[in-house]
């Protein structure tokens, strides 16, 4: 009887997660890519906090409980969605060819990007926070290694799960172009 009724809970819940509205984290495109001194570069998976690495998008309630957004999730598997994501907004905001890790040539990359996110939030009063800190690392000494913070706040043009993917997407735009401009001093 109990295997019966967690069989049916089962069903009931993988049921809701197939009616459930899919995003994607799309990012703008750069306005125009800036030369960089590499010419490759990997993008390390990104690390994100609990609540930003689940497939459930979740939004701030007013007293600051984060929630999930009833039937809405990612469309993809939010580290591997968001660290693509960060590579082609990177491979766009530069003159440098960028992919995510695996390195997928036999050369290694000129330099390796490793993103910490500590805030992926959509906040209560609609703004979206993503903080966090980079490191660029350059085995063959090609660039400066250097660890920087971010600190990127965007206003919500948008609410509900297509706002949260809207916001994320341009939050990733923005940080490729700040990565870019590290880069290129």
């Amino acid at each position: 009887m109990r295997r019966a009724a967690l069989a049916c809970l089962f069903c009931a819940l993988a049921g809701c997660a197939g009616n459930a509205d899919r995003f994607l984290i799309d990012t703008p495109a750069a306005a125009t890519p800036i030369a960089v001194p590499v010419a490759t570069i990997e993008v390390r998976d990104v690390s994100l906090p609990a609540y930003a690495a689940a497939i459930e998008i979740s939004q701030e309630e007013q007293g600051g409980a984060l929630r999930n957004i009833r039937t809405s999730l990612w469309a993809d598997e939010p580290v591997r969605g968001v660290t693509a994501a960060l590579a082609r907004s990177l491979d766009n905001a530069t003159s440098a060819t960028v992919a995510a890790e695996p390195w997928p040539l036999s050369e290694p990359a000129d330099a390796r990007l490793d993103v910490r996110v500590e805030r992926m939030l959509a906040r209560a009063d609609g703004g979206f926070d993503f903080t966090g800190q980079y490191a660029i690392s350059a085995p063959d000494g090609a660039v400066r290694e250097r660890l920087e913070r971010f600190d990127i706040h965007i206003p919500a043009a948008q609410t509900g799960p297509s706002g949260v993917a809207a916001a994320s997407g341009a939050a990733i735009a923005a940080l490729a172009t700040e990565i870019a401009r590290t880069l290129a001093r």
